[in-house]
């Protein structure tokens, strides 16, 4: 990997080396100086006098202090190996989110809140005070502080500290998930080895003896479902894989009911309508109004779509000499897009990632970084590691073996903070691409500004049968997909962790990532990220010229598919009645909607029923915190095309635009309304036309 060299980081590498025992005694000093300083704020302070400096700013200046270490602690249950350390992570969270009920439902607190906010217009704050304490308002008020004392908020307090507990459950069973199906290596046929090496799997006993457990990791899935030669092997692999959380379905639906009773004693109709209350979208009717739309535009292709993936199903099983039906099922989409690729586009994605190496690539990433926002990246190896663990040892500074660490500084040597890669699948690890904002940045505080520190936590494919990591351009996307919300932590600089990086609105926060990944779809970019895991040559022209040709192939499917997650999430959190979302049977709404707007068949049409998977389990954002915020993937893509086309369409690699582009939107964080943010940088409202000319809609 391609290094700088820097001079020493301003700021100690954070600890990643506690023990259960030491993360329950940390746990236990943090509630009690967060609590501290709440008594501390209402002793000190009355209703009438309450300021935003003698209130609000005390709390927040702990925060600043006490969030990266909660981070790291909350974290380690998404990536640690110890299962000791995962459970002592799981019972801190816990600890801390009803902690958190707690406070944010202290009426002392709240009363002064109130009076800070009435005079919000006269107190002269800073845009980020400002933007902080109408937040803050917005969410005591959504927090139950508006109904009177009594039965009700004591109810809305007690469903608050089970949804905590409920959600935490949820989300530990999803990582701890190590499930898989047997197929014996026949069965397995067209599945490349280095997707799927035999050495590696688990071999079955008794009614699975001569068969392999092949597990549900993106980085097998994927391979599977695109190269398996048999369709019962893709069909039961699939069936299985939708399936495979289903301990979480009592959870799933006592959250929902939960959610769905708290939003009707605050005074809103459903859970959507509160959640979007605090977003930029404002109103559920509104988004429902945005994907009635996208339903329209995408629904209009998805046929054509489907008949162009039939006929190369078509044509493969008159080659093989198999009984064609004229059918096609949500399995055969993986496998025929490939060959539908292959066949009219030239496109071999196997052969496209040889030249996409895991670390070459990265690589080539940070130099774009370097290049238009002007940072710089260095590595640090075990020594350089132990120099800046406060404990003098390399290997107390990373949870695991396999993580690699940067430090990034600015154009002008100025350290700004660490970026953590954990890129390999393992088990009991968090199973998809994520960025994990561990520690935000903060300016006010006693030693300095505190700086961020951010961790990329992936599931790509490891290295196999004598060749490196290698990715498929998707993964190529999400990469750099990820890589911008890291990067959205590193530069930002807000006084508070409160408005750090990415804690902006949800239907706003994919935008910056969303728009990076424009730039691997641009030819010249491609080619300076490419080199042959093996020869070091760049890619092609030509294959970068086909590959290109394919960025639109099946979109209507790819849309269709969101609207599938959006809808569902909107149906589930905005049911008319509480009764109605009682009667709601989950199963069925999830397959028939997927059958229906997917445009796609499944097992439903194959005789088993509209019950036959709870498939709904496995989008973890339901449960992580986009509830009622699915619709944020293609929302924010309005703003994505829109500042892309605008500011990056004619030279992605400008360094004066990459670095206004910082500055104004990156840097700020959520210290302003993002609305206020895009009309700054845009020069003007934004508006949808971009995004419906990069989706060819």
């Amino acid at each position: 990997m391609a290094t700088v060299t820097l001079e020493k980081p301003q700021q100690a590498l954070p600890l990643f080396n506690h023990t259960p025992e030491s993360i329950t005694s940390e746990t236990e000093d943090m509630l009690t100086r967060w609590r501290g300083i709440i008594d501390k704020v209402v002793a000190e302070t009355t209703v009438e006098n309450a300021t935003f400096e003698n209130t609000l700013q005390p709390i927040l200046e702990l925060d600043n202090i006490l969030d990266p270490l909660s981070g790291i602690i909350a974290f380690y249950h998404n990536v640690h190996a110890d299962a000791a350390i995962r459970e002592a992570s799981v019972k801190a969270e816990e600890k801390m989110s009803e902690l958190g009920i707690e406070l944010r439902m202290r009426e002392d607190i709240f009363q002064r809140v109130n009076t800070i906010y009435q005079n919000r217009e006269s107190a002269g704050l800073d845009p980020e005070a400002r933007h902080i304490v109408e937040k803050e308002y917005k969410r005591y008020a959504n927090a139950g502080l508006l109904l009177p004392a009594g039965p009700a908020r004591d109810r809305f307090k007690e469903i608050q500290l089970e949804l905590s507990t409920l959600t935490i459950e949820a989300r530990n069973n999803a990582n701890a998930e190590t499930g898989g199906i047997f197929f014996t290596a026949e069965e397995l046929d067209g599945v490349p080895k280095e997707a799927i090496d035999f050495d590696e799997l688990e071999k079955g006993t008794g009614e699975n003896e001569g068969k392999f457990k092949v597990g549900f990791k993106p980085n097998i899935a994927i391979p599977l479902m695109e190269h398996a030669t048999r369709a019962e092997t893709r069909r039961d692999y699939y069936m299985a894989k939708e399936n495979k959380l289903n301990v979480n379905t009592p959870l799933f639906k006592k959250i929902l009911l939960l959610r769905d009773e708290a939003a009707r004693l605050v005074g809103y109709k459903d859970h959507a309508s509160l959640r979007i209350s605090e977003k930029m979208a404002e109103t559920s009717d509104n988004v429902n109004k945005f994907l009635s739309d996208m339903l329209v535009r995408a629904g209009a292709g998805v046929k054509k779509d489907v008949a162009g993936l039939l006929k190369h199903k078509k044509a493969d099983y008159e080659a093989r000499g198999l009984d064609f039906d004229g059918e096609f099922w949500i399995w055969d989409y993986g496998y025929y897009e490939r060959i539908l690729k292959e066949k009219e586009y030239n496109v071999d994605d196997k052969a496209i990632s040889e030249y996409f190496a895991l670390w070459p690539t990265f690589d080539g990433m940070i130099r774009i970084f370097e290049k238009i926002f002007g940072m710089q990246f260095e590595e640090l190896k075990e020594d350089a590691r132990a120099k800046l663990s406060p404990t003098g040892k390399g290997n107390d500074v990373i949870w695991h073996e396999d993580v690699s660490v940067y430090a990034v500084r600015d154009e002008d040597g100025s350290f700004m903070g660490y970026l953590y890669l954990d890129m390999h699948p393992r088990d009991n690890k968090y199973s998809h691409y994520a960025n994990f904002g561990i520690g935000p940045g903060s300016n006010i505080n006693s030693d300095g500004r505190h700086h961020p520190f951010t961790a990329l936590v992936c599931n790509f494919p490891k290295p196999s049968q004598g060749k490196p990591a290698l990715l498929q351009h998707t993964d190529v996307v999400t990469l750099f997909h990820e890589l911008g919300h890291g990067m959205h932590n590193l530069v930002s600089k807000t006084n508070y962790t409160a408005a750090h990086g990415t804690h902006v609105s949800r239907d706003f926060v994919e935008a910056p990532s969303q728009m990076l990944e424009h730039w691997c779809w641009v030819p010249h970019v491609l080619r300076s990220l490419s080199s042959h895991w093996d020869t070091k040559q760049p890619i092609s022209d030509d294959l970068i010229e086909k590959l290109i040709k394919t960025k639109n192939i099946n979109t209507s499917i790819f849309n269709s598919r969101q609207l599938v997650y959006s809808t569902f999430d909107m149906v589930i959190h905005g049911a008319e009645s509480h009764e109605a979302l009682e009667a709601l049977d989950l199963s069925t709404e999830w397959n028939k909607r997927r059958a229906e707007i997917g445009g796609i068949k499944g097992p439903e049409s194959a005789g088993h029923g509209l019950n036959w998977s709870e498939g709904y389990n496995n989008v973890g954002h339901y449960i992580g915190g986009y509830d009622a915020g699915y619709y944020g993937y293609m929302y924010s893509e309005v703003f994505s095309a829109d500042m892309y086309y605008t500011a990056f369409k004619a030279d992605p690699l400008n360094g004066e635009q990459g670095r206004r582009y910082r500055y104004t939107v990156l840097e700020r964080g959520g210290s302003r309304p993002e609305m206020e943010l895009l009309k700054e940088f845009l020069g003007r409202e934004p508006n949808p036309e971009a995004f419906f000319k990069d989706l060819g809609l």
